[in-house]
């Protein structure tokens, strides 16, 4: 399966442009940029300015960024209050380019956040989702760059594809595993609509963003609820410090089973790009709910 989804993603079609001047735009973090390369190609100039294995919650923009951000004709970002230093950003580079919301249009979860409810901006962990995201990006694209119209969307379409291979992968790696078993720990509430998709619930002591603090009323309700629902799967994430994880686990007497990518890329092979992020951490949640073990 790895295999055939790879090549349905990056070999595709197309000649870039024939003059060699590509088109500069930029995304807000790496995620996001990865799924802007996949259908842009070799007709776009890329910056993306969170990176990976870096947490766009808490990211603060430099002088740096508004000169790559400025250089840009499309600005492509998450939206739903996921880059909480946009406005910030926005508002010191007078960037004149379009900004593209990559989740305008599509209808967001929402989830008690420290007893609010809140919107969820993790969208992008749902592979449905994320070919929607898909289609803004390669019209947002075929817009700024008319002529490569047919090329953007060959490359959409190939990696729509890949998308629904991972969808049917993911569910058949998943199918094993009872609905008792099927509960995750992670350090914050970034999977919910991975959840969602795939019928999995998942605890974590923060909230949908990193800048919310665990309280210890909450992480002792956590614990007290790993131990009456026997939760085997428990995991910190590549963005946070695995400090808060590794104490609940002790405290609760279960293990760590090592890490999930959440909010960025990372510069581990494993998780280099979305497809592959995605297929490491199915991977690692399906092991560790197994019911044999």
């Amino acid at each position: 399966m790895t295999g055939s989804l790879l090549v349905a993603a990056l070999v595709i079609p197309g000649v870039a442009n024939a003059q060699d001047v590509r088109l500069p735009v930029s995304a807000s973090f790496s995620i996001l940029g990865d799924l802007v390369r996949a259908v842009g190609g070799d007709r776009i100039d890329l910056t993306t300015l969170v990176g990976p294995d870096q947490d766009a919650h808490v990211y603060e923009p430099t002088p740096a960024d508004i000169g790559k951000l400025t250089a840009t004709k499309v600005f492509f970002i998450n939206g739903l209050g996921f880059e909480g230093w946009m406005p910030r950003l926005r508002k010191a580079s007078h960037y004149t380019g379009r900004v593209v919301e990559v989740t305008e249009g599509l209808k967001p979860r929402t989830t008690r956040d420290q007893g609010k409810l809140v919107t969820d901006p993790h969208m992008f962990q749902d592979p449905a989702l994320a070919k929607a995201m898909v289609t803004r990006i390669r019209d947002a694209l075929t817009e700024a760059d008319p002529a490569g119209k047919t090329y953007y969307a060959e490359r959409a379409k190939n990696y729509e594809l890949a998308l629904d291979d991972l969808i049917t992968w993911a569910r058949k790696q998943l199918a094993p595993i009872s609905p008792t078993r099927r509960v995750v720990l992670t350090s914050h509430d970034a999977f919910g609509y991975l959840g969602e998709r795939f019928d999995i619930r998942f605890l974590a002591p923060e909230g949908v963003s990193t800048e919310s603090e665990a309280s210890a009323r909450d992480v002792a309700k956590l614990i007290r609820v790993i131990r009456t629902t026997g939760v085997k799967a428990v995991f910190m994430e590549n963005i946070t410090n695995p400090r808060l994880i590794e104490r609940i686990a002790h405290d609760a007497k279960v293990q760590v089973d090592g890490k999930l990518y959440s909010d960025a890329l990372s510069q581990n092979q494993e998780a280099s790009t979305y497809l592959q992020l995605f297929q490491h951490n199915i991977r690692a949640i399906a092991a560790a709910m197994k019911d044999d073990r």
